[in-house]
C-alpha cells in the first residue's frame, strides 16, 4: 500500500481527533485503568495521529510501536511526535517523550501490512488499534486480520473508518452521480485486494463476534463547517480527482460540482465509526 501525502494526514488530524468516539474512548480508558504501564501497536500509523488522539486514556508508562510501510511516514511520526510532546529526543528505534505527565517509548517498525497482517509476531502488544485503515482492506484481509487477532487474544480499538454515508448542504443535482463515482472508486485494490469500504465495520464486527470478543461501535463523523473550509476544499478536490479516474461522470458535470462545493454556505458530514473489542476472558 503506497502511502498518504503527509499534509492531507495533517489537515485532517484536529478533525480526526474532534470526530472520535468519546464514549469508547472513556471505556477503553476504563480498561486498563489498572494498569501502570501498556504496550501498544498502532497499524498504518502514518505520522503518528493516532498515537496523539489515543495516549490520554492510557496507562501513564506506554510503549508504542508505529507499523508503516512508508519509511518517509515514519520519520514524519518521529519528527511530529517530538513537535507535540512536552520535551522529546530520539533513540536509536524512534523517539522517547513525555506528554502531559505521561511517558511514551515509541519505535518504528517498516512491515508490509498487505503480506502480514499480523506483525507482533510472538511478541504480542497489550493493545492493537488503528486509525481509518480498515476501509482501505480487502475482505479477506479483514479475516485474516481477525483470525490472527483472535489467536493472539489481543484486545483491539479502530477509529475513524469510512462508513460511505457522505452529506454535502447544500444540495447540488449531481451529488448522487458524483457518490456512486467516488464510492466505486473507493473500492479499487488500495494494495490489499479490492477495498471492503463501507462495509469494513461491519466485516470486522461480524468476525470478531464469531471469535467469540465483546465489540462496541459507534458513529464519529465528520462535521464540517465554516471554520473548515480548507478541509472542505481538499476533500472536494479529492472527490473530483477520484471520479475523474471512473469515467462515470463528465468533465463538465465535475467541474460544476467543484465550483458549487466551493461556495462559502457548504457543510459537509463523513460518516465514519469506531470500533473497540475485547478478546473472552
Amino acid at each position: 500500500m503506497s502511502g498518504f501525502a503527509p499534509d492531507w494526514l495533517k489537515l485532517r488530524e484536529g478533525t480526526d481527533h474532534r470526530a472520535r468516539d468519546k464514549g469508547l474512548l472513556q471505556r477503553l480508558a476504563a480498561h486498563f485503568a489498572d494498569r501502570t504501564e501498556i504496550r501498544v501497536m498502532d497499524l498504518g500509523a502514518g505520522l503518528g495521529s493516532n498515537l496523539r488522539g489515543t495516549f490520554a486514556a492510557l496507562p501513564a508508562r506506554q510503549h508504542w510501536i508505529l507499523v508503516d510501510y512508508d519509511p518517509a511516514l515514519l520519520a514524519g511520526a518521529c519528527e511530529a511526535i517530538a513537535g507535540w510532546a512536552d520535551n522529546a529526543r530520539p533513540t536509536a528505534s524512534g523517539v522517547e517523550a513525555v506528554k502531559d505527565g505521561c511517558s511514551l517509548h515509541v519505535e518504528l517498525k517498516r512491515h508490509d501490512l498487505a503480506a502480514d497482517p499480523a506483525p507482533w509476531g510472538s511478541d504480542k502488544p497489550d493493545l492493537v488499534t488503528a486509525a481509518a485503515l480498515f476501509d482501505l482492506v480487502s475482505d479477506a484481509w479483514i479475516e485474516r486480520f481477525v483470525a490472527a487477532l483472535a489467536r493472539a487474544k489481543l484486545a483491539f480499538y479502530t477509529v475513524l473508518t469510512h462508513d460511505s454515508t457522505t452529506e454535502w448542504l447544500p444540495a447540488y443535482p449531481a451529488d448522487a452521480e458524483m457518490r456512486a463515482a467516488f464510492e466505486s472508486h473507493f473500492g479499487r485494490d488500495k494494495g490489499f485486494g479490492p477495498a471492503a469500504g463501507g462495509r469494513a465495520s461491519g466485516l470486522i464486527a461480524n468476525a470478531l463476534v464469531k471469535s467469540g470478543y465483546t465489540v462496541e461501535r459507534a458513529p464519529s463523523p465528520w462535521k464540517l463547517g465554516s471554520k473548515d473550509k480548507t478541509l472542505i476544499a481538499a476533500l472536494a478536490q479529492g472527490w473530483a480527482d477520484a471520479v475523474r479516474e471512473t469515467a462515470r461522470v463528465p468533465e463538465a458535470t465535475i467541474k460544476a460540482w467543484l465550483e458549487a462545493r466551493a461556495a462559502d454556505s457548504v457543510t459537509c458530514t463523513v460518516g465514519h465509526e469506531d470500533l473497540l473489542a475485547f478478546p473472552p476472558a
